[in-house]
């Protein structure tokens, strides 16, 4: 192979364009990162409002039948009378609406969280470092003998 004078030229732009590519790899690769984190997030967020939305309705419910259940024989295993068995029925269809719309207002809850950039801020704890001093005779913390 014969060199010419403009083969060391050749050679340098083919390494800048190497190292150019590289540099926007690494780009490309910084952006997917961050937009997968903000992905995450948000569905970490979705995931945990939903459950709250849940725990609430779930928690209301047990209220109602902790206070409003011997209306309706809740806790006891008699035969219900039929204005307990009409209780019944009522306490179900509200427990079925009050589901339906907690599940209702969960789904919303997804459809707005579709308009935000969400980026969890993980926990950060800042430890200060001090230097330690060595006393005179010591080496790395121990005396020497």
């Amino acid at each position: 192979m014969r060199l010419t004078p403009n083969s060391g030229n050749i050679r340098k732009e083919s390494m800048e364009e190497s190292y150019a590519e590289l540099v926007r790899q690494s780009d490309q690769y910084k952006v997917d990162k961050a937009d997968k984190y903000k992905e995450v997030s948000k569905q970490r967020l979705l995931k945990m409002s939903k459950k709250k939305i849940q725990t609430t309705m779930i928690g209301a419910l047990s209220t109602v039948e902790k206070h409003f259940g011997f209306l309706w024989g809740h806790t006891g295993e008699e035969p219900l009378t039929p204005e307990q068995e009409h209780l019944k029925e009522l306490y179900d269809l509200v427990r079925s609406e009050i589901l339906d719309r907690g599940n209702n207002q969960g789904r919303n809850l997804e459809a707005e969280f579709s308009s935000y950039e969400i980026n969890w801020l993980k926990y950060k704890i800042t430890m200060p470092v001090t230097p330690i001093s060595l006393k005179e005779g010591e080496e790395d913390g121990e005396e020497k003998t």
